[in-house]
């Protein structure tokens, strides 16, 4: 039978994809899948979030495998009340993430779980948010902290606070640090800040009054005035001059997101500083060249990000990865850089990626240098 001339145009193009370097697709089949590697690896190869899933994976181990890479953790949202803060301290342990910035909130949930206390659920409908206040509860979501517990970390840090040397200026680093050594040594168990400490990741919170640990730090302060001693000296930009000196050692550096908030954006914007440095401030723009200058310049290599909040709200703090490009926090896809970005719930899929993950190291032997701090 002759063909018609529509069904030569067709058949003409079909056959073309190859040589347009189309990826084809296979379906999900799940007898074939035997681990979560497998599962990932499958998804990478069907569509819309499940695909997105399977192209994190892929992005984490080039981010793993790159000995040169510097990957900085940033982290907003419940997360550790939520029961995901074990999976930053195998981040942390595994030395996927060599820097973490994070909201106060996280950590000091973080500390709570890594103290021996305990989060709860919360049944809608149990009690209503007036009878959770006065019973000493509070709600994020369906999660429930208790006040005591707040109370009793408090108790905790206090004692860290007493050790401290009132001649001297900390930032959320130092505290942070000094948290984590605490843990260490006196706390058995699982922690973030534990790890930190341990492996010698800085942990930056960079809105640091807007959480319970920044707030205990104020009315330790305020017992110090009242007793009349002189209250603890705290400079946020101390915590910026480390991080980015700490940045510019690198040869390249990358990022992984949970959520947005201040702590993608002080992260990101770290580019944006060491350029401005270089080409403002006038002993520094004297000394180098411009190509110098230029070779100095700090972009964000690798990143992903695990957040379902859309781009026009405004609360990914920094909006894509294609938009950091246009402030000079990328490095663009034209010049090498790798990104992906997951609209998702990250309790649902940061496991899964993590997981899959996990067994690709283990089964290859995958391990992550060290890096200066």
């Amino acid at each position: 039978m002759e063909h018609t001339h529509d069904e030569k145009h067709y058949n003409r193009h079909a056959d073309n994809w190859k040589e347009d370097h189309l990826v084809p697709l296979e379906s999900l089949d799940l007898s074939k899948v035997k681990s979560f590697d497998d599962l990932v690896g499958a998804m990478s190869k069907t569509a819309f979030g499940g695909r997105l899933v399977g192209e994190a994976v892929d992005l984490l181990e080039k981010m793993v495998c790159d000995q040169d890479c510097f990957v900085v953790g940033t982290f907003a949202g419940a997360m550790t009340v939520a029961k995901q803060g074990l999976m930053i301290t195998d981040m942390i342990d595994r030395g996927i993430i060599h820097a973490v910035v994070s909201t106060g909130a996280l950590i000091t949930h973080g500390l709570v779980e890594a103290t021996g206390m305990t989060h709860f659920k919360y049944q809608f409908g149990q009690m209503n948010d007036k009878m959770l206040y006065d019973k000493g509860y509070d709600r994020v979501y369906d999660t429930l902290e208790v006040e005591k517990n707040l109370d009793d970390l408090e108790e905790i840090v206090n004692h860290i606070f007493d050790t401290f040397d009132e001649q001297k200026v900390y930032c959320s680093a130092i505290i942070t640090r000094e948290i984590g050594k605490y843990l260490s040594e006196k706390v058995p168990g699982r922690g973030i800040l534990k790890s930190a400490y341990e492996k010698n990741v800085p942990v930056y919170i960079p809105a640091f009054t807007d959480s319970e640990l920044g707030l205990d730090f104020a009315l330790y302060n305020r017992r110090r005035k009242a007793k009349g001693l002189v209250a603890l000296r705290f400079d946020p930009f101390y915590d910026l001059e480390h991080y980015a000196q700490t940045i510019e050692k690198q040869k390249k550096i990358g990022i992984f997101t949970i959520g947005g908030g201040v702590p993608r954006n002080w992260a990101q914007q770290v580019a944006c500083f060491i350029d401005l440095i270089n080409f403002r401030i006038p002993s520094q723009r004297d000394a180098v060249s411009s190509q110098e200058q230029e070779k100095s310049s700090k972009k964000f290599q690798y990143g992903l990000r695990i957040c379902p909040e859309p781009v026009q709200w405004g609360g990914l703090s920094g909006c894509t990865y294609s938009e950091g490009v246009s402030w000079g926090k990328f490095v663009s896809p034209e010049e090498g850089g790798l990104f992906v970005e997951v609209p998702s719930d990250a309790t649902m899929v940061w496991p899964l990626i993590l997981k899959a993950l996990f067994e690709r190291m283990d089964a290859h032997g995958i391990t992550k240098n060290g890096f200066a701090v």
